[in-house]
This record gives C-alpha cells, sequence and structure tokens, in this order.
C-alpha cells in the first residue's frame, strides 16, 4: 500500500453485489455485507477491490478480486406435512 497515512488512499469495491450486498470502507479498505447471505440464493459472489489516489484518480495497486463462498446452515425449521402423526411405545 503506498499510503502515507495522509488519506490520500481511497478504496473502491465493483463486482456481483457492490454497492449493496456488500460495502467497502474507502478509507479502511474494510469490506462488510450489508445483509444476511444464504446459501440457498446464492454459493458464491465474485469482488473487486481497488486502492485509488484521491487526488489523481488514478490506481496506485492492481485490482484485487475476492471470492466470498456464502456457507450453508440448517436455517429451515422442520417441516411435517402429512400429520398428524400417531405413534405407539412399548412399555
Amino acid at each position: 500500500n503506498s499510503d502515507k497515512g495522509d488519506g490520500s488512499v481511497k478504496y473502491i469495491l465493483t463486482g456481483e453485489g457492490a454497492g449493496t450486498i456488500f460495502i467497502i470502507d474507502d478509507t479502511t479498505g474494510d469490506i462488510h455485507s450489508t445483509k444476511s447471505l444464504d446459501r440457498e440464493q446464492k454459493t458464491h459472489y465474485v469482488l473487486h477491490a481497488q486502492a485509488i489516489d484521491r487526488r489523481t484518480n488514478k490506481p496506485l495497486e492492481p485490482e484485487s478480486e475476492f471470492i466470498i463462498k456464502v456457507q450453508d446452515i440448517n436455517d429451515n425449521a422442520p417441516k411435517f406435512t402429512d400429520g398428524p402423526y400417531i405413534v405407539t411405545v412399548p412399555e
């Protein structure tokens, strides 16, 4: 990073969901999601981040690619569709 600590670098984010699902802090370069992700809707996102000189608006470093892989969790409650169920337990 060519930043000398004077705030002359800004970070930009492009790609799938940039600015809506994912945001970047233009000062620190930290990337955050703005909402919960669901693997059933999308398994991964491809994002690109770039450091830009605020004065010249020219890239300071080559663009970096990030692949965000969404892990699956059990987020669906169990469903019993053909109820009622009757069970006998011997004693």
